[in-house]
């Protein structure tokens, strides 16, 4: 009799969960004014995939800027393109529409693309950071080390690294069982958010969500700074002070998208953990700025400080206005 009984729970427990719909939020507290707010979240977002896409093309279309350096530039506004669109849709959906349902499945789909593209993001950070450390610390060797089989082989690398950390964490999500309240806290689906509402241990989403971080963006980040030591160190020991101004004036557009990566990212986690009191729009509006900066900043940073790119921006828009 009790293994019957045990038998229709678990039965029922994956009947539930299969069937679960989670209630996305828009803005606490400000839900009469989230079509006003969404006027600037629209605005971030256009600017965001207006910006990624004209670099890419203009990497793709300038022959000039078929450098190392180049390419993995355009992996990162990829990467930051990809993130701004998978919350692009819930995200206005809610603010504009009030189309706040999302089945289980679709919300571990967009979990695992979105904390994917994250960590992806930091990735190519550190693979910028090596090529900036190869051509001020070894630039003689800088294009026999940085081959396009070699880049290509970076991008792969970090693609698989973030999909094989993904895929245990939606895995383990999709095990859960939801009974409390289906109701997140944000405009799209955030690992912790979902795992909150479980109504069986948790435990071991947990300690895998913070392993995940640790190995992604935690240990990309002391891999970067320990690049930036050694590019200090290299650059220091060059006599000419205008030489040492010129290799650091290199770096600077990547030393930007670090900054505007991660600092984001640690005031999200202290936030999270120490601000608790704060109004629970705080919460939200931190969040969806983290993920809206990166891609938003990233085009103008290298854009306005990398005059290959501001040029080649310049020529591809000349041309279009030609052709009208």
């Amino acid at each position: 009799m009790t293994n019957n009984i045990s038998s229709m729970m678990v039965v029922l427990n994956n009947t539930n969960t299969q069937s679960v719909t989670f209630l996305l939020t828009g803005i606490p507290g400000l839900k009469a004014a989230q079509v006003w707010v969404s006027i600037p979240f629209c605005l971030l977002y256009a600017i965001a995939l207006s910006g990624n896409s004209m670099i890419l093309l203009v990497v793709l279309r300038e022959h000039s800027l078929h450098e190392p350096m180049y390419y993995f530039l355009a992996m990162l506004s990829a990467t930051d393109l990809s993130l701004s669109l998978c919350t692009l849709s819930t995200t206005l959906g809610v603010l504009w529409f009030e189309a706040r349902e999302i089945n289980l499945s679709a919300c571990i789909a967009q979990m695992f693309f979105l904390h994917g593209f994250t960590f992806m993001e930091s990735g190519v950070l550190l693979a910028m950071a090596f090529d900036r450390f190869v051509a001020i610390c070894n630039p003689l060797r800088y294009t026999t080390i940085l081959t396009n089989a070699r880049i290509a082989l970076i991008g792969v690398i970090v693609l698989i690294k973030n999909v094989a950390v993904m895929v245990p964490v939606a895995l383990f999500v999709k095990r859960l069982s939801f009974c409390k309240s289906l109701v997140l806290s944000h405009s799209y689906c955030y690992h912790v958010d979902v795992i909150q509402l479980s109504c069986t241990d948790n435990r071991i989403n947990n300690i895998l969500g913070l392993f995940t971080i640790f190995f992604t963006a935690g240990l990309d980040f002391h891999c970067i700074l320990l690049s930036y030591i050694l590019i200090i160190r290299s650059v220091l020991s060059i006599a000419s002070s205008e030489e040492q101004k010129k290799a650091f004036n290199t770096c600077i557009s990547h030393i930007g998208a670090v900054a505007i990566f991660y600092i984001p990212l640690i005031s999200l986690s202290l936030v999270r953990r120490y601000g608790r009191s704060a109004p629970p729009f705080v919460h939200t509006i931190m969040a969806n700025v983290f993920l809206l900066i990166p891609p938003v900043l990233n085009p103008i940073i290298y854009s306005v400080k990398t005059k290959q790119i501001r040029k080649a921006i310049m020529k591809v828009l000349i041309q279009k206005k030609c052709q009208i």
